[in-house]
C-alpha cells in the first residue's frame, strides 16, 4: 500500500502537465460541441461526460499510485485474463455504434476495454521480461511476448478497431528493446511484417473501407467527397489557424461541422484552427515534457521491472501522439487513434490516467528497498 514518506517523490510537474493537456482537451471537445440557440446556446453532453471520465479517472490514478507497481505486475497475468475475457464479451454481447462493436454498456455509459488493452498488455511484458534474466535476447522469448501481445491485438482488429489495435504494437517494442531486443532482430521483424503479414492483412484481414482509407491518404482528391474528404478538411482546418488563431469558438471548420467527429479523431485540427501556430506549439510542449518525464523515469527505475513497465507505456503514448498528430496534419492515414487525454472518449481518459499513475508509482519508489 501508499507509504507516506512516498508522497515527498511525487512528480508535481508530470500531473501539472497532464491535467494541462486535459484542460485543453475539454476546452476543444466543449468549442466543436457548441450549438448555438436563438435563446443562448449550450455545449454537447459529451462536455459532461468527459468531466465525469476525468473524475473517475483521477480515482484510477490514485490507485494504480497507491498500490505498489510490483505487486500489481505479480497480478498481471490475472489482469490479462479480464482483458481478454473482456474482448470476448465485447464481440458476442458489445454494444454497437457506427458500424462498430466496441463497447460495453454501463448505465448510461459505454466502456470500452480495449482502452486498457496498453497498460495491460505492458505490465505483463514487464514481468516477463523482467523475470528473465536473459531479457529478450532470446528469439523464443521474444515470440512469447509477442504471443502475449498478439491475443487482445486480434480481438480488438476484430470488432473492428484496428487503429487501438495497433497501438498494442509500439508497447510491445518498447518493451522488447529495453529488454535487450537488437536493433537487427527489430529490422528483421520489420522486413517479415512487410513482406509476409501486410500482403496477408491486405486480402484477407482489412475491410473495404480500412483499404479505402489507406489508397485515400496517397491520392485524397480521388475521392474528396467521400474517403478523401476527412483528410482535406483536416489539412484545411490545420491551416487555417494562422499564427495565433481564430480563437475559442471562433473556428469555422470545427463549429459548422466540416470538419467529422472534430471532438474524437480530430480535436488536434480543431486546436491548430482556434488557437493557431502558438496554441499548436504549446500543446505538443506539454506532450514532449511527458514523454520526456516519462523516460527519465524508467532511467531512473531502481528495477528493470519498473524500467521496462514505463517504457512500454509510454512507447504506446507517444505513438497515438505521433499518430494523431500526423492524421490531423494529412501525413497519415485516417486510423481511430485519438489524441490520449485530450481527444473525446471516457474509457481513454481513465486508461491514460490509470497509466500516469503507474509511471509515477515507479518514479516514487525508486527509493525504496
Amino acid at each position: 500500500m501508499f507509504e507516506r514518506r512516498l508522497y515527498f517523490h511525487f512528480d508535481w510537474l508530470m500531473l501539472a502537465a497532464i491535467l494541462a493537456i486535459t484542460g485543453i482537451g475539454i476546452a476543444m471537445i466543449y468549442s466543436t460541441t457548441y450549438v448555438t440557440l436563438p435563446s443562448g446556446g449550450h455545449a454537447g453532453p459529451q462536455v459532461r461526460t468527459q468531466v465525469y471520465a476525468l473524475a473517475v479517472g483521477l480515482v484510477a490514478f490514485l490507485v494504480f499510485l497507491s498500490l505498489d507497481y510490483r505487486m500489481l505486475a505479480e497480478h498481471s497475468l490475472a489482469l490479462y485474463g479480464v482483458l481478454c475475457a473482456l474482448l470476448l464479451f465485447v464481440l458476442v454481447k458489445g454494444s454497437t455504434q457506427m458500424g462498430a462493436q466496441r463497447w460495453i454498456p454501463i448505465g448510461p455509459f459505454n466502456f470500452q476495454p480495449s482502452e486498457f488493452g496498453r497498460v495491460v498488455i505492458a505490465l505483463i511484458l514487464a514481468m516477463y521480461f523482467g523475470e528473465n534474466r536473459r531479457g529478450a535476447r532470446n528469439p523464443t522469448d521474444l515470440v512469447t511476448g509477442g504471443i502475449f501481445t498478439v491475443v487482445p491485438l486480434l480481438l480488438i482488429a476484430k470488432q473492428p478497431d484496428l487503429g487501438t489495435a495497433m497501438t498494442l504494437i509500439p508497447v510491445f517494442l518498447g518493451v522488447a528493446f529495453l529488454a535487450g531486443l537488437r536493433m537487427r532482430l527489430l529490422g528483421m521483424l520489420a522486413l517479415v511484417a512487410i513482406l509476409v503479414v501486410a500482403p496477408v492483412a491486405w486480402n484477407f484481414a482489412l475491410k473495404d473501407y480500412q483499404k479505402a482509407r489507406i489508397m485515400t491518404f496517397l491520392d485524397p482528391e480521388k475521392d474528396s467527397r467521400g474517403e478523401g474528404y476527412q483528410q482535406i478538411q483536416a489539412r484545411i482546418t490545420v491551416g487555417s489557424g494562422g499564427l495565433t488563431g481564430k480563437g475559442f469558438r471562433g473556428g469555422t471548420q470545427g463549429q459548422y461541422k466540416f470538419l467529422p467527429v472534430a471532438h474524437n479523431d480530430f480535436i488536434f485540427s480543431v486546436l491548430a484552427e482556434e488557437q493557431g501556430y502558438l496554441g499548436v506549439l504549446a500543446a505538443l510542449a506539454l506532450y514532449l515534457f511527458v514523454i520526456l518525464r516519462s523516460l527519465q523515469t524508467a532511467r531512473l527505475a531502481k528495477d528493470r521491472l519498473g524500467a521496462y513497465l514505463v517504457g512500454g507505456i509510454i512507447a504506446g503514448f507517444s505513438f497515438q501522439v505521433i499518430y494523431n498528430v500526423a492524421m490531423s496534419a494529412g501525413l497519415a492515414p485516417v486510423k481511430g487513434i485519438t489524441l490520449p487525454l485530450m481527444s473525446y472518449g471516457g474509457s481513454s481518459l481513465i486508461a491514460a490516467l490509470a497509466s500516469f499513475g503507474l509511471i509515477i508509482n515507479v518514479r516514487m519508489r525508486r527509493f525504496t528497498n
